[in-house]
């Protein structure tokens, strides 16, 4: 990751326009920020989420609020509560991500 062309700033995230994304269940609650080619989010999660694809982009997550569940195609599955991240490469492994409880997640791709 290159951070280039960014500026100083002052994220108010509560400013930021939500887009509502559909799941195969639920659905997940964007707040997005563009710096050049680097994507920021916080996105919220629904109770009873279940992503509908398999994802091969590139991740860091920190779980803010609640319990995110993680499935690598491979069958490894993992589950993060608030505190705890993930990091993974663009095309490393694919995954997706479900939630029974809700979840607040900040993501920087």
């Amino acid at each position: 990751m290159n951070l280039n062309n960014i500026p100083f700033g002052i994220t108010n995230w509560t400013e930021i326009k939500t887009e509502q994304h559909a799941g195969e269940h639920g659905h997940a609650l964007w707040r997005t920020q563009q710096f050049d080619n680097i994507r920021v989010r916080i996105v919220e999660y629904s109770a009873g989420y279940l992503a509908d694809h398999w994802c091969l982009k590139g991740h860091i997550l920190l779980c803010l609020e609640g319990e995110l569940h993680t499935e690598l195609e491979d069958g490894r599955s993992f589950t993060l509560t608030a505190g705890m991240s993930y990091q993974v490469a663009d095309h490393a492994e694919a995954h997706r991500s479900s939630t029974a409880t809700g979840a607040k997640l900040f993501i920087v791709d």
